[in-house]
C-alpha cells in the first residue's frame, strides 16, 4: 500500500508495554471515550498505563485535562527522532511532554495533521517513525500498557500506529458507513502484513458502541454487521453492545472516566469496560508466555 516489502522483523514482544490501538477510520464511533475508559479500567486493575493521543483533533488530550499543546506534543517528539529533519528539531524531552495522572497522557496537537507532508522527503522508513521513537525513548519499558487513540483515517499516521501496536480494539456504530470502515481496516492490516517489516496487530475485540436499543433498524443493522464480522473479523470477539449513550456522553462532558461515578447508572458501563480490560489482559498474558 505504502512501501516495498522487506524481511519480516518483530521486536515488539521484547518490550514491557503491550500497545493497544483503538481504531476505526469512521469518525463518531466513540474511539476517544473507548480509549480513555479502557485505560482507566486497566489502571484500576493495578497496571501502569499511558494514553497516547495520535489524533490531530486532540480530543483524548482535552479529556485528560490538557489544552494548548502545540509545539510540545508527540508530533514534535517524533520529528526530533528523525535525523534528516534536524533543522526542525527543538529541545524537548519526553518527560517534559507526558502529563502524569491516574493514567498518563502523551498529548497530541493540530500539527499532527501535517505529519505525512513533513516526513514525505525522508529516506528512512516512514512507516516506522513512531515505532522507532517509542522504542528509543524507553517509554515502552515504563508502562504495562500503552493505549493509542487513532485518527479517523487510514493514512501514513495510522500505518505508523499499526507498526507499533500489538493489538487493536475496533469500536463501531451499527450503520452501513461504520461497517464499511471496519472492512477497509482489514485491508490495511493485510497491507501491513504484506510489507513484511512487522507482524500486523491482533484484533482483540469489535465493540458495538453507542447503540440505541429502542431503534429496530439499528438492532437489525447491528445483527447484520456482527454476522459479517464473524465471517471476516480474523477471529476477534464481538463484545456486548454499549447501550448507555447518556452515561458515556455525561462522563465525556465532565472529563471523567465511568469509574469516577458511584451512581447506579454507571454500573453497567463500569462492568463492560472491566470486561474489555479482562480481554486485553488475557491477550497480554498470552503474549508474555
Amino acid at each position: 500500500m505504502f512501501f516495498g516489502k522487506k524481511d519480516h522483523k518483530d521486536e515488539s514482544s521484547s518490550t514491557r508495554a503491550k500497545v493497544v490501538a483503538v481504531i476505526n477510520q469512521k469518525g463518531g464511533v466513540g474511539k476517544t471515550t473507548m480509549a480513555f475508559n479502557l485505560a482507566h479500567a486497566l489502571a484500576k486493575g493495578g497496571n501502569k498505563v499511558l494514553c497516547m493521543d495520535l489524533d490531530p483533533q486532540s480530543n483524548l488530550t482535552l479529556l485528560c485535562g490538557l489544552n494548548g499543546c502545540e509545539g510540545k506534543n508527540i508530533f514534535q517528539l517524533m520529528i526530533n527522532s528523525i535525523r534528516e529533519l534536524k533543522p526542525l528539531h527543538i529541545p524537548l524531552l519526553v518527560s517534559e511532554v507526558i502529563k502524569k495522572g491516574k493514567v498518563d497522557i502523551l498529548p497530541a496537537g493540530q500539527d499532527l495533521s501535517g505529519f505525512e507532508l513533513t516526513v514525505a522527503g525522508i529516506s528512512s522508513p516512514r512507516q516506522l517513525i513512531l515505532s522507532n521513537f517509542a522504542k528509543k525513548s524507553g517509554m515502552l519499558e515504563q508502562y504495562d500498557y500503552v493505549i493509542i487513540d487513532c485518527p479517523p483515517t487510514l493514512g501514513l499516521l495510522v500505518v505508523n500506529i499499526l507498526c507499533l501496536a500489538q493489538g487493536v480494539v475496533v469500536p463501531f456504530r451499527p450503520d452501513d458507513f461504520s461497517g464499511k470502515g471496519v472492512k477497509q481496516f482489514f485491508q490495511v492490516l493485510e497491507d501491513v502484513d504484506d510489507m513484511g517489516i512487522v507482524k500486523a496487530p491482533t484484533i482483540l475485540a469489535h465493540i458495538p458502541n453507542l447503540v440505541d436499543g429502542r431503534r429496530k433498524q439499528e438492532l437489525s443493522d447491528l445483527a447484520t454487521i456482527s454476522e459479517e464480522l464473524r465471517t471476516l473479523g480474523r477471529g476477534a470477539k464481538i463484545v456486548e453492545p454499549f447501550y448507555n449513550r447518556a452515561g458515556l456522553v455525561k462522563s465525556l462532558s465532565q472529563k471523567k472516566s465511568v469509574f469516577d461515578y458511584n451512581s447506579s447508572e454507571f454500573v453497567s458501563l463500569q462492568q463492560q469496560f472491566s470486561n474489555l480490560s479482562d480481554i486485553v489482559e488475557e491477550w497480554a498474558d498470552g503474549q508474555s508466555n
